[in-house]
């Protein structure tokens, strides 16, 4: 599910400024994988220097940083000839906040906390004007599958990529909504045409209208430069309406208004633009019941459902996961620098018996934390915690209203096991430091865990001290 850049583009270069060094990394991470050419500064300071230094295509920044701020990032950006792209972060999650960065000239702004789709969609938004340097998405995991399921799937998919009927995509998070749209933007007659994402559920409803509708300048405070949106970028192509189910009463209106009669005006405009759009919509929400509730618009509802598509869990077509788990070691096989070159029957085995309530998502987590942790050349049991320890048969099952706390004994418990109760292959998988896990059990020692101590396949003698404990 990861996006990458195509071999023979122009290479990306972004600089990321963020004192938090998880972050920083987070970041770092996201956009090496999609092919970018990443630079780190841990203060605003150091930011200023590399920017003076160097040419950047973009760069993110945190708003408040020690040594320079955001602001003053901001301005050695602008400084540059051709001056880059800046996506801000910010803690605030406010109008106010938003209007702030854009006036002091950045391109877009993400509220903290973020996901890894988020910050996505603000790198493709910034570089949309320079489709040269744009990452494109690598090899769909959602359409890996033989599954009687998977296949209907994609059946519905090629009768309804050559029409221009709007489709409704549903399905749980993670079973692959976006890379669905992006197979019925490739296989339509649209697929030269622009491929637009706006994900509802990231913007405040004061901004949404403006990140549809694009907007004049002078419109609001802020508004420096006229704006297009996402119906005009979409404009001979397709727009994708990610968590539609999120948006509020208003918007709901206007955006029927634009499905019906293809029209629309930017935020402070007088005339009226005609658009040729193909919309998508997906939802992990129940639209229906949100409908019969008064939540969503009867109307909208049956305008964007004309062809819907259902996307099945991975629980529901498990004889794909080893598909899923061959695509996912190949895709991820660098993080391992060669050494793991596939996956022993043993782990398959508790992989396919996986509930995996993440879907194609996390089993995409699962082997890419395989690929860094394991030693090769087979991706064996021990590689795959959690999901070994919340499959292993005859494991403790936790009940829904399981507290924290025990959900956490319970999984450092599960690990030891797992790993010969070798604390510290142990303390490395859960990734916390030897002297942590022995605290744990210290604490641990004097509790009642006699019920784990009945399941237990591998009690040595120090185990057995900790898990026979009454």
């Amino acid at each position: 599910m990861r996006r990458a850049m195509p071999r023979g583009r122009q290479l990306v270069r972004v600089l990321v400024a963020d004192d938090e060094k998880l972050m920083n990394d987070f970041l770092r991470e996201i956009l090496r994988r999609r092919g970018c050419e990443v630079t780190q500064a841990f203060d605003g300071k150091t930011a200023v220097r590399l920017l003076g230094e160097n040419p950047y295509d973009l760069v993110i920044t945190d708003k408040k940083m020690p040594g320079a701020s955001g602001i003053d990032v901001l301005e050695a950006a602008a400084a540059r000839q051709p001056a880059p792209k800046t996506i801000v972060m910010t803690a605030y999650g406010s109008v106010d906040g938003a209007v702030e960065a854009m006036r002091l000239g950045a391109f877009d702004y993400v509220t903290k906390p973020f996901d890894a789709g988020q910050i996505e969609d603000a790198v493709d938004r910034a570089l949309e004007d320079s489709p040269e340097r744009k990452p494109h998405p690598a090899h769909d995991a959602a359409v890996v599958g033989t599954s009687e399921k998977m296949q209907d799937v994609l059946d519905l998919v090629r009768v309804v990529a050559p029409t221009t009927s709007t489709v409704l995509i549903t399905g749980e998070t993670g079973t692959g909504k976006e890379l669905i749209a992006r197979e019925i933007q490739r296989l339509s007659k649209r697929s030269d045409g622009p491929f637009i994402r706006l994900n509802c559920a990231a913007l405040p409803d004061g901004l949404i209208e403006s990140e549809l509708f694009g907007h004049e300048k002078g419109s609001f405070t802020g508004a420096l430069r006229t704006r297009m949106g996402k119906f005009e970028l979409a404009n001979g192509g397709t727009l994708l309406l990610d968590e539609i189910g999120e948006i509020g009463s208003q918007m709901q209106a206007k955006i029927l208004r634009v499905l019906q009669e293809r029209e629309f005006e930017r935020v402070g405009a007088e005339d009226t633009l005609k658009v040729d759009v193909r919309i998508i919509a997906t939802t992990n929400s129940d639209l229906a019941g949100s409908m019969a509730r008064g939540r969503f618009r009867e109307d909208l509802y049956y305008r964007l459902s004309v062809f819907p598509v259902n996307l099945p869990p991975l629980r529901e077509r498990r004889e794909d996961v080893p598909l899923l788990v061959d695509h996912f070691i190949h895709e991820f096989r660098g993080l391992s620098d060669g050494r793991i070159v596939g996956i022993d029957e043993a782990a398959l085995e508790i992989l396919v018996g996986h509930s995996w309530p993440g879907n194609v998502r996390e089993l995409e987590n699962c082997i890419e934390r395989a690929m860094i942790m394991g030693h090769g050349p087979l991706i064996t049991p021990e590689d795959l915690v959690p999901p070994a320890a919340a499959s292993r048969p005859g494991r403790l099952n936790l009940d829904p209203g399981t507290s924290l706390r025990e959900m956490e004994k319970m999984l450092v418990l599960k690990t030891l096991d797992s790993v010969g109760w070798n604390r510290t292959v142990a303390a490395r998988k859960l990734g916390i430091s030897t002297r942590t896990l022995r605290n744990k059990l210290k604490i641990y020692k004097g509790e009642d865990i006699s019920a784990y101590a009945e399941e237990s396949s591998r009690v040595g003698e120090e185990a057995r001290e900790l898990v026979c404990t009454p």
